[in-house]
């Protein structure tokens, strides 16, 4: 969406976006549009990749179990992605110096982008209300998101589990 958030009635970031939280995204929907900086704090952007399918995947934070898990299999998987014409992109919260300490830590091959905000968390359904430990939270809801070549969203996951879940990527993606 690109209704300034002033004009509709939510104060917000200054990046001229709608804010607000998102339902979930379905297959056949357009992929919300994004440009983020990388661990080396280039720009990213999903036009970037037009014309090409691109997995987008959302998680908590680095260097922890879960996400440490997920993206180390998304890594170990990444020449199987590549070789189906796939890049992989990992999106977080956490800031571009603290991605680069985890790619280098763990030898990940891919980027991470950095979304202090949520607001791309947000307009992908990725940002919100989750229960954790039986607690009410808000937070990143791991997510993943398989986008086609037209920009469109092919395929979404929601509250995903981090072991495992980039083989059954993998194997929707080769399919």
């Amino acid at each position: 969406m690109k209704t300034p958030s002033a004009a509709r009635g939510h104060a917000g970031p200054s990046d001229g976006l709608d804010h607000r939280p998102m339902a979930r995204l379905a297959p056949g929907e357009e992929a919300p549009p994004f440009r983020l900086k990388d661990q080396d704090g280039e720009e990213v952007s999903l036009a970037g990749y037009a014309g090409r399918r691109v997995l987008v995947y959302f998680y908590p934070q680095d260097d922890t179990p879960g996400c440490t898990k997920e993206a180390c299999q998304f890594n170990d998987n990444l020449a199987a992605f590549e070789a189906a014409g796939v890049p992989v992109l990992g999106i977080s919260p956490d800031p571009p110096e603290r991605h680069r300490e985890f790619r280098k830590k763990y030898g990940l091959s891919f980027p991470l982008l950095s979304d202090p905000s949520h607001a791309t968390m947000e307009r992908y359904g990725a940002w919100g209300e989750k229960t954790l430990y039986g607690r009410t939270t808000t937070g990143v809801i791991r997510s993943t998101f398989l986008v086609d070549e037209q920009g469109r969203i092919a395929r979404a996951w929601y509250n995903v589990r981090a072991d495992g879940h980039a083989s059954k990527v993998l194997a929707e993606v080769q399919a």
